[in-house]
């Protein structure tokens, strides 16, 4: 049987309190290293949040990287309790709000998770697009929602959990499962038109990263420190190509996910890997442009002329979109276990594991704002709106809104 490690939950629990895991972080007196002290920023940028809302009971004990999805002046989250709400981007009132699934009691964090030990409940962020809010289960439940109402328009199943967040394209919605499928589906009625199916290492972070899509093709990262891209028509792989390699003396070692954010360039593809690297690649042939021995478990965000990542350590870098090279980084958020990062105006923003946002000004890299959500980690990536609100959650179930700063 397959094991999939709860990486980010080891993380947790360390920065709630429980103080070793021997050898998990590298140091070989088993001491799990405390996030990095914050120090006062000295002329701060106002990043007042404009509204905040709970949500119900957050997944902090599923280590899941909680986004909103956006659509207009709409947000579609979920919660612990089986719902998923629409949200006025605005106000943060409740447009409506839909039971998914009818939930069960879970356990304490487990290390090792096995699939009979997971019991009714949503587990991955919702999905929008062409109507429809998609969103995914513990016991591979996809349900189709109407973006309007909040009705249910169908309900199928796959194989496994489905802990990323579905793509809703016109006429098919493109949804993983955690055991290496990916499922094809009629967005008119939720009937399998393909699946592509790929294996999986043993030992992995917890988390997938969500399909994206680019013309013809959709683009996933996998476990094994690959990423493939599969026509939409008809699921068939076009390219793959090794953006990390999965090498080492143990499974701990191997681990190479490519599990956060890609992004696509105009024909360039962006990713980046657990074990450290960030490679450009081509889109029509699957080639590497560029590679770099800097990256990290979350995503990239992407501007005209540059990416900026996160690594392990907790580093930021900017990096030349175009061959990859150093433009800048910034060292004052070790071990703080930083998420993708979201492009909000002139700043790039993190959220951490004890709840902080961190503003970064993209044309230097220095630290300019700062404002904690709650007491709680927030795992998944920041999302900003077309008219500049910048959204996040914490894994407690906190949202919060920030007007882009002036």
């Amino acid at each position: 049987m397959s094991f999939r490690i709860l990486f980010l939950a080891v993380v947790l629990v360390s920065a709630t309190g429980c103080s070793t895991i021997k050898g998990w972080f590298g140091d070989s007196k088993g001491k799990a290293l405390a996030p990095a002290e914050l120090t006062e920023i000295a002329s701060p940028i106002a990043v007042d949040a404009a509204w905040g809302k709970n949500l119900g009971d957050g997944r902090a004990r599923l280590g899941l990287r909680e986004k909103v999805a956006i659509e207009s002046d709409r947000l579609f989250v979920s919660n612990d309790d089986g719902r998923v709400l629409a949200i006025d981007a605005n106000s943060g009132d409740t447009l409506w709000d839909s039971e998914a699934v009818k939930t069960g009691k879970t356990g304490n964090m487990l290390l090792f998770w096995r699939r009979k030990e997971i019991e009714a409940g949503l587990s991955g962020g919702p999905g929008v697009g062409n109507g429809l809010v998609v969103i995914g289960g513990r016991n591979g439940e996809v349900i189709a929602l109407d973006a309007d109402s909040g009705a249910e328009r169908w309900k199928t199943a796959v194989t496994s959990e489905v802990i990323s967040t579905p793509l809703v394209t016109a006429g098919l919605v493109v949804v993983r499962s955690n055991d290496g499928r990916t499922f094809g589906l009629d967005a008119a009625d939720g009937t399998r038109k393909w699946v592509f199916d790929r294996g999986l290492p043993s030992l992995g972070v917890r988390g997938n990263g969500s399909p994206i899509a680019g013309g013809e093709l959709v683009y996933l990262g996998y476990d094994d420190g690959s990423v493939v891209a599969l026509r939409l028509a008809d699921g068939q792989l076009a390219w793959e190509q090794l953006v990390a390699e999965s090498d080492g003396r143990n499974e701990l070692e191997r681990m190479a996910d490519v599990d956060g954010e890609m992004q696509l360039g105009l024909a360039e593809l962006y990713a980046t890997s657990y074990r450290g690297q960030t490679m450009a690649i081509s889109t029509t042939s699957g080639t590497p442009i560029w590679s770099r021995d800097v990256g990290g478990y979350g995503g990239l965000a992407l501007l005209a002329d540059r990416l900026i990542v996160a690594d392990p350590s907790g580093t930021v870098w900017a990096l030349d979109r175009n061959g990859g090279s150093t433009l800048w980084k910034q060292e004052a958020l070790a071990r703080r276990w930083l998420t993708t990062p979201a492009i909000h105006g002139n700043y790039a923003v993190f959220g951490d594991i004890e709840g902080y946002l961190h503003w970064i000004r993209l044309d230097d890299g220095q630290i300019v704002g700062r404002d904690r959500v709650q007491n709680s980690a927030i795992l998944g990536t920041p999302q900003v709106s077309a008219t500049g609100m910048l959204f996040a959650i914490t894994a407690e179930g906190k949202l919060a809104a920030y007007p882009q700063p002036q």
